[in-house]
């Protein structure tokens, strides 16, 4: 395979220009060198080295990582020299399944992770009808329940009660959309009702807030970027996610704007930027965002300069906040912004808005995190 070996000794040579870290270097060509000699001894030709079940069976035998790998298919993606990166196995499902994964995602606009949490849990829902021999057309609530009691065994109640969501809007799209089910059975999947919900949000006092800010690191990279991600959550009650998704294009700094079009729940909105948060950003373009073809805002800090995940921004943002509470979680700061705007009288249904909620419910909890107006109807202060 000297074609396979001579892309190799490109990609490594690609990596030391870009700037890798040596460690990073030495650790790719041992796993790729493996890869190479794992092709040669079982005689695979070009055109299927990178099809999924090489790629399996190369991980199986030899318990190496694949994140060399894979981003190794990247490079070749780029230089042409391959159709298209490694995927990973997709859950086979029916028409009807993929119909209204189609449907949900082109209706609400979400991003492919979600896609496939939906079609994971819809793969094994397919599975339990085709085994029981049971029709969508003749699916009954009792049909629903065998199914939830084996599928979420194990599961927290949170998330079997995020399982039964994704089953119960297959549902309403089978009866409402397609007429397949002669009733809708969706209003009929429930679980046990979750008294932990009604615990008040939590957030950050003033002093909190300040201790987190005046903690932060100006003077390098990753500070100046913490910083600025901090502000947006603070002053504008953005998710992990919606600041992962941040371009250069959504920022005004002439009108101190930032046009939102990727919301959960596809509701776009311009928001006011704070003084500090326009600064907070400039501060990090300036002083640590990389130079990137990419238009997203915030860029991972070491080559190749990737958009970062809201992985990456949950670890910052508990990094810097469990220096000033510990039992402080990403969404404190979400909280928080809720509760300065309860406290300046915005009224539910502006917060909801503002929050990207798609439901006044799921904003109506914030009213318990009102602090002073408690303390004003129940102290007389």
């Amino acid at each position: 395979m000297r074609k396979l070996k001579q892309a190799v000794d490109d990609y490594l040579l690609w990596m030391i220009s870009s700037g890798y870290a040596d460690m990073t270097i030495k650790r790719n060509e041992k796993i790729l060198n493996h890869f190479v000699y794992f092709t040669q001894r079982h005689k695979i030709s070009w055109d299927y080295v990178f099809c999924s079940q090489n790629i399996d069976q190369f991980h199986k035998s030899t318990k190496c990582e694949l994140t060399a790998v894979r981003g190794f298919c990247r490079y070749l993606v780029k230089q042409n020299k391959i159709v298209g990166p490694i995927e990973k196995e997709k859950y086979q499902l029916a028409d009807i399944y993929e119909a209204y994964l189609h449907y949900y995602g082109t209706a609400r606009q979400v991003n492919n992770r979600r896609i496939q949490s939906i079609r994971r849990v819809l793969a094994a829902f397919q599975d339990y009808l085709e085994n029981k021999k049971i029709k969508l057309i003749a699916l009954t609530i009792e049909h629903l329940d065998a199914f939830f009691t084996e599928f979420n065994g194990g599961f927290s109640p949170a998330t079997c009660q995020v399982y039964r969501s994704i089953v119960r809007g297959f549902l309403s799209y089978l009866f409402h959309q397609r007429q397949i089910l002669k009733r809708d059975l969706a209003p009929l999947v429930v679980g046990a009702h979750m008294f932990a919900q009604v615990k008040p949000p939590a957030f950050l006092r003033a002093d909190e807030l300040k201790k987190l800010f005046d903690n932060i690191d100006l003077s390098s990279q990753s500070g100046l970027r913490t910083y600025a991600m901090l502000q947006l959550a603070y002053t504008l009650g953005l998710r992990p996610i919606e600041i992962c998704q941040m371009t250069l294009d959504d920022i005004s700094f002439g009108k101190a704007e930032l046009n939102i079009n990727w919301r959960k729940g596809h509701n776009p909105l311009k928001l006011p930027l704070a003084e500090v948060t326009i600064k907070a950003i400039a501060a990090y373009i300036i002083g640590a965002r990389p130079q990137s073809a990419h238009r997203t805002l915030f860029l991972s800090l070491r080559p190749p300069y990737a958009p970062i995940t809201p992985t990456t921004v949950n670890y910052y943002f508990k990094t810097a906040m469990h220096k000033v509470n510990p039992a402080a979680s990403v969404y404190w700061l979400r909280h928080t912004y809720a509760q300065n705007l309860l406290q300046a009288g915005v009224s539910l249904f502006e917060i909801k808005e503002l929050l990207g909620h798609d439901s006044i419910e799921a904003t109506r909890k914030y009213l318990l995190i009102h602090i002073k107006l408690m303390r004003e109807v129940l102290f007389d202060e």
